[in-house]
């Protein structure tokens, strides 16, 4: 009888679970199928799926189409990077070399992941990999190897099995072979494909996988209940059996307490924690092991450089008015070359690395032998800040006018201190520089709402007689003149602008609230790559949001510094500091509503009108906008240049077919070429080595 129900439990359990799953794949299926059906009413589709590079929205027979960069481990920039450290750079050349010899002293950084070997491994891969006609014969080849694969992969697995069992068996030691109980994380080798994230290859699971398994295990945990019922009910003898250890237990347990009654609960609690050994997780181990159970990618920019070989330093800034910045380094400490990467509006220095090796532009300058600094605007979810106790109101209560006044002068001197005593300690046979001039040199690239904050940030330190310590201005797509834009950026201007008094109140600042929404965020990205049409569907209401653009927003909401834990914001402020530059038409600072406030912080009713003081801007600036872009069209790149040019500024202006979100978060060659020759232009401060008898007797004819 036991035998008959066991096998009607299993048999109705597998037909519920067989159930369920086909009507929950059902249910998917019939809204990829309806967004398939919208996605092809919907006008102007074509132009804005195109720019989706690394995700194929058509569903093929051997999976998601990978870009060709992915497939060769490396692209032709990296040429072009050894072209230029060979041929033209020769001081470059020779200041490597000085570094090779101070890292066999063991005073230099590790030298970069990207060695010369693998460069020229990797220019020698065919150019036309991606033909139309090789993917074909790879197509028919693997399926005429399928059954050779499947009887290769059965041995194979039980090795494993075999392998994994015996592991099991032999007891780790830790301290026999010197091995930590931290998990170790090898060094990246180069060659490898470093997509981060990796999304044609990423095992997170989406809403609709986390649902089936969600039901899968409550079916099983109910037909289990029914399973344990009916074996009670059919074996009596063992159900008294229970039922007597449940007394027994219960008397056993009230005797222990009598025995400690005159133990405290102080006492208690000591004696078992006292039991965890040496070896036991500590609480932020415990808390990864909590968020990965989510299954979303929680990586930090740290995560991303480490992994990849890369060294990494964390520094905290704090400005003059509380807040606390993370910038971010990828340091080559003796290096007289720099380079600050500052993002834009809701992205972070998760931006400047999500390319991987092969993309990036952080670690195109490191390998360039730049010291390489990744800036970080305030406006984090977490709100970092010395009071602890400070209201949401009055933390979100910053404009663009804070990002150039505060948070950039905060990091560029604090790369200033740490550059001038590195360099005092990793070079003492040089020749110090006179203190007029700093002994590095220090260039920026910056992205959107970055590019406008480092305008306004030179403008205002020329304006107080300060130094802005940059070489060269290199402005990707740069904000600051938006009179020209679509039907959308004009409706929440008008928005913005009449309801600000109201909507700062509700709203002070544009984020996810919760982190059940953002991991449901993150889950939703896995879901539209899963999901085609859906994807593409969101894609195309998204590019109409913003005038058409075409860049990968879909893509964009997958990456890690949108996770759970944390994610870059705008606060109301900002929002309503583009609404007066669109309304005005002009380059202005933000207009505190009545003239007494703009008198007491401009010394004038009307705020500074930036464009009017672009002639104190004296370093060369390159202007470079996309054709694509929709959010800042090349009309009002070109209004910056127009303006710098008639001012007397050493500007360049440049155009490439890119939307708007392709100069950060997709990998473009020609664009990491063109950055790359730019920042090339700026030859390191020249020194000369002296010996330390002649520096003594230089600074006792000096104190004489």
């Amino acid at each position: 009888m036991q035998r008959i129900v066991d096998n009607a439990l299993a048999v109705t359990k597998e037909s519920v679970k067989t159930l369920t799953y086909e009507s929950l794949n059902n249910f998917a299926r019939c809204i990829n199928g309806v967004s398939a059906l919208l996605l092809t009413l919907l006008p102007g589709k074509s132009n804005i799926l195109e720019g989706l590079h690394g995700w194929e929205l058509r569903p093929t027979l051997r999976g998601p189409r990978l870009p060709r960069w992915m497939h060769n481990g490396v692209s032709s920039f990296n040429q072009f990077i050894h072209e230029l450290s060979v041929d033209s750079d020769t001081s470059s050349l020779e200041y490597s070399s000085a570094e090779d010899d101070d890292y066999s002293d063991g005073m230099s950084t590790p030298p970069s992941p990207s060695s010369q070997t693998s460069l020229r491994s990797w220019t020698s891969l065919p150019a036309n990999y991606e033909s139309h006609w090789t993917e074909w014969i790879t197509l028919i080849v693997w399926w005429v190897l399928l059954p050779a694969r499947i009887l290769l992969w059965v041995p194979l697995f039980l090795l494993r099995l075999l392998g994994r069992r015996n592991s099991r068996m032999l007891p780790m030691s830790p301290g026999r072979y010197g091995h930590s109980s931290r998990p170790y994380f090898s060094k990246a080798i180069p060659g490898k494909e470093h997509d981060v994230p990796n999304r044609t290859t990423d095992r997170r699971r989406g809403v609709i996988e986390d649902l089936q398994l969600g039901i899968e295990i409550f079916i099983e945990s109910i037909f289990d209940f029914f399973h344990k019922a009916a074996h009670l009910l059919l074996s009596p003898s063992e159900t008294f059996g229970i039922v007597l250890s449940w007394f027994s237990s219960s008397n056993h347990s009230h005797s222990s307490k009598g025995n400690y009654g005159d133990v405290s609960d102080d006492e208690i609690v000591q004696v078992q924690t006292a039991t965890l050994g040496d070896n036991d997780s500590s609480p932020t181990e415990r808390t990864t092991t909590t968020t990965s159970l989510y299954n979303t990618d929680t990586r930090t920019c740290q995560d991303v450089i480490t992994e990849l070989g890369y060294p990494y330093e964390a520094i905290r800034v704090v400005t003059s008015d509380g807040y606390g910045l993370l910038l971010e380094r990828i340091p080559r400490r003796d290096a007289r070359k720099a380079v600050y990467l500052q993002h834009g509006v809701m992205d972070s220095s998760m931006g400047w690395v999500s390319n991987g090796v092969v993309g990036s532009p952080a670690f195109a300058a490191y390998d360039q032998g730049y010291d390489v600094f990744l800036g970080n605007f305030r406006g984090l979810v977490s709100r970092d800040h010395v009071n602890k106790n400070i209201s949401s109101k009055d933390f979100w209560r910053y404009s663009i006018n804070e990002h150039a006044t505060e948070d950039i002068p905060a990091m560029i001197e604090k790369i200033h201190d740490i550059k001038t005593s590195e360099l005092k300690l990793y070079q003492p046979t040089v020749e110090e520089v006179p203190k007029e001039e700093q002994p590095y040199k220090l260039c920026v690239v910056s992205h959107s709402l970055g590019g406008a904050a480092v305008l306004m940030y030179v403008i205002t330190r020329r304006i107080e007689e300060k130094p802005h310590r940059f070489s060269r201005l290199i402005l990707l797509s740069p904000a600051g003149f938006h009179d020209d834009s679509n039907v959308c950026f004009t409706f929440m201007e008008y928005t913005f602008l009449l309801l600000a008094p109201v909507l700062k109140r509700i709203v002070p600042a544009f984020y996810i609230p919760t982190k059940f929404f953002r991991m449901l965020l993150n889950k939703l990205a896995r879901d539209f790559h899963n999901y085609p049409a859906v994807g593409g569907l969101v894609q195309t209401l998204m590019s109409y949001v913003v005038g058409g653009d075409s860049s990968n927003w879909v893509g964009v909401m997958g990456l890690p510094h949108y996770n759970m834990n944390d994610m870059p914001a705008i606060s109301f402020c900002v929002a309503q500091h583009l609404a007066q530059i669109k309304h005005s038409g002009k380059f202005k600072m933000f207009d505190y509503g009545s003239s007494s406030a703009n008198m007491e912080v401009y010394g004038s009713p009307e705020p500074l009108d930036l464009g009017e003081f672009y002639g104190l801007i004296d370093v060369p600036v390159d202007l470079v906008a996309g054709k694509k872009d929709k959010v800042i069209r090349p009309s009002m790149v070109r209004k910056h240049y127009r303006v710098m040019r008639d001012s007397g500024v050493d500007v360049s202006y440049n155009e490439f077919e890119y939307a708007h979100l392709d100069f950060t978060f997709s990998h473009r060659e020609e664009l990491l070429a063109y950055v790359m020759s730019r920042l090339l232009l700026v030859e390191p401060t020249q020194t000369q080595t002296v010996h330390k008898k002649g520096m003594k007797l230089k600074k006792k004819m000096e104190t004489g």
